[in-house]
């Protein structure tokens, strides 16, 4: 991080396209105050959402994959040690756990928003990036039954 007191703090993006880029693409108002990068993939929503930003394609699918699990986590390597964030955001999925293991890695926080969509149940991305995560946020009360500590930030969509 740079000592200029003028410089703007850099955010990482992370999130699979569809509804999860939707939900973080709602938290606008706080993520443009950052330069920022966003990783997510390269599909018709993403492309034209984010045409004008700073953007990283991950490999999908990765679901049940361990050929793109092992390249995000090859890629989350090379980008954040690049970008060096002042924070690493996501809404989840699968992409976002190897961008979460680097960033605890090197000491960088780490942000992550369960989907609104799970009150039930956690979500497998929710669990694995949980011990990695500096602040787990939830947008509804139910779930913080599922995530100790979990801090209730309100439906995003």
């Amino acid at each position: 991080m740079s000592t200029d007191h003028g410089a703007r703090r850099r955010a990482l993006l992370v999130c699979s396209s569809g509804g999860h880029l939707a939900q973080l693409e709602r938290l606008r108002p706080w993520w443009s105050q950052f330069d920022r990068t966003w990783v997510t993939f390269r599909k018709p929503d993403a492309t034209s959402l984010l045409a004008d930003e700073d953007t990283v394609w991950a490999y999908h699918p990765t679901t049940r994959n361990v050929v793109n699990l092992v390249r995000n986590l090859l890629l989350a390597v090379r980008v954040v040690r690049r970008e060096r964030p002042a924070v690493v955001v996501s809404t989840g999925a699968g992409v976002a756990v190897p961008f979460f293991v680097v960033a605890r890695l090197l000491r960088i926080p780490t942000v992550y928003i369960e989907v609104y969509d799970r009150i039930d149940s956690a979500t497998v991305t929710g669990r694995l990036c949980r011990p990695f995560t500096s602040l787990f946020c939830v947008q509804w009360p139910e779930q913080e039954r599922l995530y100790k500590n979990a801090v209730v930030v309100g439906p995003l969509l």
